[in-house]
């Protein structure tokens, strides 16, 4: 297995880390880590309002000017982050530890644990966005040791680090985001390992209210099936009409999974609008599920790419019933069924599911 390391000391993904030889790890050998959230309690009483604020600044070699996302994966908040010079700077409030998200130009994602009062520097190179690094604080700086070590790892390797660091250090808010990056939003969602590692999570940070919410939803997962017949659902769209099974009667039929804040999610709808276009509409027929704490953003851009199909967004993003009845997991997650209700395939990036329409439909 490929691995790697920095410095002595620091992760290595070659050697698993006995119960002994934990007490000289970086993991565990610092306080911060192993009481995170009783850390951050007490952070958030001694600074009070006037230690609210997150500052997250960095430099970014080989890019003068640009513009990327960092955002809230639970509610959907997003902001931009303008770079200027190849530097930035980024600041906002904070009531409370929060898990943020950066999107770089190229639609890859880096995790930024924020919390009040904290101030992080981030430094990399527009060539090589993988290897960039945040510092500031003990966990932003175990994640990107964890990024490194893992960095050019196959991807079952990588999730199989991701499990093992789950498993050793339930108690840091590192090990939900694994959770969810590699066992819930991954290419092959593996929900039963999610549940069994997010359970972990959950008993050893009882007050941690997202993992709560993720085990709850991973417990709705088990209706989650590559064939067969669709489960039943029904659901309402944001015109108020009702949306079951008995609508998928078309030739093809695709269920997609999709946010304001995600583009894959959108350019996959426009693809499909692209191929409702050309089938038409009796021969296409496509659901869209917004994870959007509100329709209006979300009503902006179907009515932009002139969308018409039905559109279920209810607010609740993550907790939506329509996520728990088809078996989704993540933003850009689909279904095909065929005119009979049987999943024809599951969760295909944009090209895969062009082609597989394409091939449903092509000569009919």
């Amino acid at each position: 297995m490929k691995t790697g390391r920095r410095n002595s000391g620091r992760y290595d993904a070659s050697r698993p880390i006995s119960t002994d030889d934990r007490h000289h790890s970086r993991y565990t050998s610092r306080p911060f880590i192993l009481s995170f959230s009783f850390s951050f309690i007490l952070l958030f009483l001694s600074c009070g309002s006037s230690s609210d604020r997150f500052t997250l600044e960095g430099r970014f070699r080989n890019l003068n000017q640009g513009e990327f996302y960092i955002y809230n994966p639970e509610t959907g908040t997003k902001d931009t982050i303008h770079l200027r010079d190849s530097r930035f700077e980024y600041e906002r409030m904070l009531d409370e530890p929060t898990q943020l998200v950066l999107m770089f130009p190229n639609y890859s994602e880096m995790p930024v644990f924020a919390q009040p009062g904290s101030s992080l520097s981030m430094k990399g190179d527009a060539s090589h966005l993988r290897e960039t690094e945040i510092k500031g604080d003990d966990v932003n700086e175990e994640m990107t040791e964890f990024r490194l070590a893992i960095k050019d790892n196959t991807p079952p390797e990588q999730s199989r680090e991701a499990a093992r660091y789950v498993e050793q250090h339930p108690e840091s808010p590192i090990a939900l985001y694994l959770v969810t990056r590699y066992f819930v939003q991954g290419s092959t969602p593996d929900y039963p390992q999610a549940y069994k590692l997010c359970k972990l999570v959950a008993g050893q940070q009882p007050v941690n209210l997202s993992a709560r919410r993720l085990l709850h939803r991973l417990e709705g997962l088990k209706n989650f099936k590559e064939t067969g017949k669709l489960p039943r659902f029904s659901v309402k769209d944001t015109k108020g009409q009702t949306v079951d099974n008995s609508w998928l009667k078309a030739d093809v039929n695709v269920i997609v999974v999709w946010a304001v804040w995600n583009f894959e999610s959108q350019n996959l709808l426009r693809m499909l609008r692209g191929r409702q276009r050309e089938y038409g509409n009796q021969r296409l027929h496509v659901v869209s599920i917004s994870l959007d704490a509100s329709m209006t953003d979300g009503k902006r851009i179907l009515e932009r790419d002139t969308i018409t199909w039905p559109n279920v967004c209810d607010g609740m993003m993550w907790q939506t019933s329509a996520l728990q009845q088809l078996g989704f997991g993540a933003v850009g997650d689909n279904v095909v069924v065929d005119k009979k209700g049987t999943i024809v395939a599951r969760n295909l990036d944009n090209k895969k599911l062009k082609e597989k329409i394409d091939s449903m439909l092509k000569g009919r």
